[in-house]
């Protein structure tokens, strides 16, 4: 699917920020930032230094062999089929499942302003205008989600202004904050639990940079391009993040957020400055639908390598340069998810949804496992690419962090279920595979045993005879 001019490294980062930065980030944070206190900042610190070793894994075996699949293809290689069957199937649908949650979250916002429209119907044109933008390819969609990108960078880079000017001083009639309530607050009120149950939601508000390596057979000169864009990445959502939290927390008491408020509005709404609060739900929007569009753009190349590897259905194989089927694919399973959230009880629907972060975190550590086998085998890779500094204690240390995130998902309320319905869809996968995979292998193998062509001697009764007792000794 290699573009004729390919996407830069400038696309390549727009798309991964349009991805990354997202709900999560400007209102699911709350709840971590209550959890962990000021410590919070040290989270995000560490939340990118896992991110950054999880890239440049991807990238080192993307920089050497840019296929479509990305990690999937890379797995099925090292581990075998059965692997690259598990992780693309649990990352679409975890992906398919909270991409819905989010279009039905962004219909509850967008329905303030026109009331009249039923939130499922606003859902559901939500998801079908995503799934037809995706449809004109890679370089357009990059170009769209640099717009949107654009849009939710300022309004991070507005905030960092308004509350840097809080607590200096700049703001006309206002008195300098300072450090505020920071210094009445403890570093880490939650104790350790608290800061570990924080690193799972600090991880989703990162989530979605794995758009790179499925961009990457799309990319211009994938050796020079992939790692720049990378760098880029890391740079700029580790730095405006850290600059967000660092601002926001002199301005309001960790202990006062709720899940259903952004923590920019509340800190701009504590400093006095209600009027800027208007236009959050305005960028919220803008950063779920940017989100959206970007994953969209993921789970069709997703679909479409396990379509080419014999993994899924084969009319999603498309022989051309946009994997229309497996986008069209994955929109239709969007809009049956949306329309479950209607039919089943409420419980099991969220029930279902959480395995979104499962699936995410799940893919990282297949990214990570499969990265450390790829050194372990092949050493650096072709071009002098061999970028993961400190392997493989890099790679250990991002493991051993990825699986505590996992073990930890229970202390966040509501995110245990995540990994009970992620362990439940593993299985499930894993079961599909072997009825789908092993058990024809094993059958058509037996029928091979038994067709052996009988020697001239023998006669066909004879023959029966002796199959017969082959079958007694087999059972």
């Amino acid at each position: 699917m290699k573009q004729s001019n390919g996407l830069s490294a400038w696309q390549l980062t727009m798309l991964a920020l349009g991805t990354v930065v997202g709900g999560s980030f400007f209102l699911g944070t709350s709840i971590a930032i209550k959890a962990a206190g000021p410590a919070i900042l040290l989270v995000f610190i560490l939340g990118g230094s896992l991110v950054y070793v999880i890239l440049t894994a991807l990238s080192e075996m993307t920089v050497a062999d840019p296929k479509p699949g990305s990690f999937r293809t890379y797995s099925e290689q090292l581990y075998g089929p059965w692997l690259g069957f598990l992780v693309g199937w649990v990352y679409w649908t975890g992906l398919v499942l909270g991409i819905s949650s989010e279009a039905a979250a962004a219909s509850i916002f967008l329905q303030a302003w026109i009331p009249q429209v039923p939130i499922l119907v606003l859902a559901s044109l939500i998801i079908v205008a995503v799934t037809l933008l995706n449809l004109l390819g890679a370089r357009q969609l990059s170009n769209l989600e640099g717009g949107l990108a654009a849009i939710k960078l300022s309004a991070l880079i507005g905030f960092i202004g308004l509350a840097a000017a809080l607590i200096i001083g700049l703001i006309p009639h206002k008195v300098p904050v300072g450090l505020g309530v920071l210094t009445m607050e403890p570093l880490i009120p939650g104790g350790i639990a608290g800061v570990a149950g924080s690193m799972l939601i600090v991880l989703f508000s990162y989530a979605g940079f794995e758009v790179l390596g499925l961009a990457a057979s799309e990319a211009r000169t994938p050796h020079k391009t992939i790692p720049r864009a990378i760098k880029y990445t890391v740079i700029g959502l580790v730095g405006l993040y850290c600059t967000a939290i660092a601002t926001l927390l002199p301005l309001t008491r960790t202990g006062t957020l709720t899940a259903d408020v952004s923590p920019m509005v509340a800190a701009l709404s504590a400093g006095g400055l209600s009027w800027a609060v208007g236009s959050m739900n305005i960028i919220l929007v803008t950063a779920i639908l940017s989100t959206m569009l970007a994953s969209v753009f993921g789970l069709g190349r997703m679909i479409w390598s396990l379509a080419h590897a014999g993994q899924a259905p084969s009319f999603l194989i498309d022989r051309g340069g946009i994997p229309r089927r497996g986008i069209i694919f994955s929109g239709a399973a969007m809009l049956v998810s949306l329309g479950m959230g209607y039919i089943l009880p409420e419980q099991i629907y969220i029930f279902l949804i959480s395995a979104g972060g499962f699936s995410l975190l799940f893919a990282y550590l297949i990214i990570l496992a499969t990265h450390y086998r790829y050194r372990k085998t092949n050493g650096c890779p072709p071009q002098g690419n061999c970028q993961l500094a400190g392997f493989p204690y890099s790679s250990i240390f991002a493991i051993a962090g990825l699986v505590i995130a996992i073990v930890t998902m229970p202390l966040i309320p509501g995110q245990g279920s995540g990994l009970y319905v992620g362990l439940i869809l593993t299985t499930f996968y894993l079961i599909i595979y072997y009825i789908f995979k092993v058990l024809p292998g094993k059958m058509l193998a037996r029928t091979t045993v038994y067709a052996k062509p009988l020697p001239e001697n023998v006669s066909l009764k004879d023959g029966q005879a002796e199959r017969r007792k082959q079958d007694n000794r087999n059972n």
